[in-house]
């Protein structure tokens, strides 16, 4: 009997010894895939997933259509929102393209009726709205993903909230989409419920004073295009905190959500094999466009008709040419060339030299001594005055990258100014890298 408890232990300690064996050895191998796969949480999520090192050189970009509903206006309401989403998981590109809710897609100008607006298509069938995007657009976008307004307020929520610069003080009221809009400007946390009235926010109360609705600035994008742009914002502030680490371990909460919230043709195991590289994503990389067009009624006064509608109508060739550059972009030189070769150069006041960097100032302090001196505080730091103008008086100075600025040069305009929010909204068809709103904040400098 001893001798059998002998063995007993003999045998326990041999498969003890086993398992750790085989557990050290499956650590060096995961450790050498994690390592082969890129390292840290990307190549650790890539080696979960079986992935090997040339399993994203093989991923193509992926596209899709986003379209926000918000679903207290019943089953059959036209979509509020209409982006393209774009990410490229080997360059760390990605795109948020909005298509203006009115757009026109109907086949003849002078017979235009609202049906003919392209969110609702959207009534009709997601397939109409997908392929009335891509005849627009010339993209081949085969996903689309169908976002309930409540998916956004749980995943706010679950998250802790998100920080944000509400980019005016927002005061909205409609009792019949028990629809209550209060913000205040500023950076702030905004909880699920503010971030709805973010995004469903246009413009203002009736105001008898001005005999008008109050809205966004005329420089921040007025009323529809300003939504847009709060709106990619917003998304690209919610994702940026979605990413981080910590909320690793929130993925399956951040999943059920998804799954009561969403309606897409997306497949998940296609979709898996590009989360492992949005790991390393980060919102600077991201572009942030609208479709190109003008504001017009529709049909046309020539048409005769006893009805007319406002439609977007969009600029053929100028959204060829953005999505030309959004999403066929061709290699750029690393720094921005003369003719000649030679690289564009400015001088400080004391000497020093810095690629040029053209700057629009916007006075938005209410007082032209304290715009002057900020204006005359950046040419002396070196940088190009491209255009100045006025605009809404704003309490807090906000600066907007509109290119491809490097974060370093963003932090040394907020330095040269004292205090500022920076903020990113880039335009390929800018003329100027970067446009400062010069607010109230400064005048304590």
């Amino acid at each position: 009997m001893k001798k059998q408890k002998r063995k007993n232990k003999k045998w326990g300690r041999k498969i003890l010894l086993i398992i750790l064996l085989a557990v050290v050895a499956y650590g060096i191998w995961f450790a050498y895939r994690t390592h082969k796969n890129g390292g840290g949480l990307s190549g650790m999520l890539a080696t979960v997933v079986g992935h090997d090192e040339n399993t994203r050189k093989n991923l193509p970009e992926f596209k899709v259509l986003l379209l926000g509903v918000s679903t207290d206006l019943g089953d059959n309401a036209p979509t509020d929102t209409i982006m393209v989403a774009s990410y490229n998981p080997n360059t760390q590109k990605a795109n948020l393209l909005s298509i203006p809710r009115d757009t026109f897609v109907g086949k003849n100008q002078n017979k235009a009726t609202p049906s003919d607006k392209i969110n609702s298509l959207y009534s009709i069938s997601t397939d109409k709205i997908l392929q009335a995007v891509n005849d627009l657009t010339g993209l081949d976008i085969q996903y689309y993903a169908v976002v309930k307004t409540e998916a956004f307020i749980e995943l706010v929520d679950a998250i802790g909230g998100v920080n944000f610069y509400v980019p005016k003080t927002m005061k909205y009221d409609d009792p019949t989409q028990n629809l209550h809009i209060d913000l205040t400007e500023g950076d702030q946390l905004l909880d699920g419920d503010k971030a709805e009235q973010l995004l469903r926010y246009r413009h203002d109360n009736w105001d008898p004073k001005t005999q008008s609705y109050p809205t966004y600035s005329e420089e921040y994008g007025n009323n529809d295009t300003g939504r847009m742009r709060t709106q990619r914002e917003f998304i690209m502030a919610v994702m940026q905190q979605t990413l981080k680490p910590e909320n690793i371990f929130k993925l399956g909460q951040i999943l059920d959500i998804a799954g009561r919230n969403l309606e897409t043709n997306l497949d998940f195991n296609y979709l898996k094999d590009y989360i492992p590289y949005a790991v390393e994503f980060s919102t600077e990389n991201m572009s942030t466009e609208v479709v190109p067009g003008v504001n017009d009624q529709l049909p046309p006064l020539s048409a005769g008709a006893a009805n007319r509608y406002w439609f977007f109508i969009p600029n053929k060739t100028e959204t060829e040419s953005l999505i030309q550059q959004l999403f066929y972009p061709e290699t750029l030189e690393d720094s921005e060339t003369e003719a000649d070769g030679t690289e564009t150069e400015t001088t400080n006041t004391v000497g020093q030299t810095k690629k040029k960097v053209n700057l629009e100032i916007l006075n938005g302090t209410g007082e032209d001594v304290e715009f002057e001196r900020a204006v005359a505080l950046l040419k002396e730091k070196g940088y190009n005055i491209a255009k100045t103008g006025e605009t809404s008086t704003v309490s807090k100075t906000i600066i907007t990258n509109k290119k491809e600025l490097p974060d370093e040069t963003m932090q040394e305009i907020k330095e040269a100014l004292g205090q500022a929010s920076i903020s990113s909204n880039k335009n390929l068809e800018s003329k100027v890298d970067a446009t400062i709103i010069i607010g109230k904040d400064f005048n304590n400098n």
